[in-house]
């Protein structure tokens, strides 16, 4: 509560600061002479825009800098975990969070993308049943973000799934992989498939690999 009301006053506290400012702005301007006007329209106000534009590209490159050194602090830490991980299940959830860090991007995570693509297999091999469907799909398609071409038939083979949230997921791992050895496949999927998401993530995919 006490952060809330501080946060509140100084909410009002900004308020009153920017009315005074616009009214001390709107006073001064009234009291300065036509000429001085004009200057002001003519040669100060450009430049204040261009100084504004220029403040606030720093702003923004100063913003996504701080961003990416937050991410690398982030991917750093759960690669760290995820190298003294022993328990099959929380090794998982630490290469989902990974991937998901990461931006959904191999850069960064070489150096252990082939324990990664592993953990993906087997978790896309064992997560069998209807229950486990979410988690085989989340596998699949992280799949296609860090594995090489020596996933495209494990892939393939998930577009077979009975659920299919796991084969939109393996579509969606293909065309990640631009897996140019699923085109056929994917071809027929998009056509043949009952569930409108899983057709629609293979157009998509082969829009990817073409």
């Amino acid at each position: 509560m006490a952060r809330h009301a501080q946060s509140g006053h100084a909410n009002v506290t900004t308020i009153f600061i920017l009315l005074g400012v616009v009214v001390s702005g709107v006073w001064i301007w009234k009291r300065l002479s036509p000429d001085v006007q004009d200057v002001v329209i003519d040669q100060a106000i450009p430049l204040a825009a261009v100084v504004v534009v220029v403040l606030v590209a720093i702003w923004v490159l100063v913003g996504k800098l701080r961003g990416r050194r937050k991410q690398k602090q982030a991917r750093a830490r759960l690669i760290t975990l995820f190298e003294s991980q022993t328990a099959a299940e929380k090794r998982l959830k630490l290469a989902f969070a990974l991937i998901e860090v990461n931006e959904y991007r191999r850069e960064g995570l070489e150096e252990i993308a082939p324990r990664l693509q592993d953990v993906f297999l087997t978790t896309l091999a064992r997560a069998l049943g209807d229950k486990q469907h979410q988690v085989r799909g989340m596998a699949a398609s992280h799949l296609g973000v860090i594995g090489d071409e020596s996933v495209v038939p494990h892939l393939l083979a998930a577009l077979e799934d009975d659920h299919a949230y796991v084969r939109s997921s393996a579509a969606l791992g293909l065309g990640r992989l631009r897996a140019s050895a699923a085109k056929e496949k994917l071809a027929y999927v998009s056509k043949e498939d009952w569930d409108q998401t899983v057709r629609s993530r293979a157009r998509e995919a082969l829009e990817r690999i073409r």
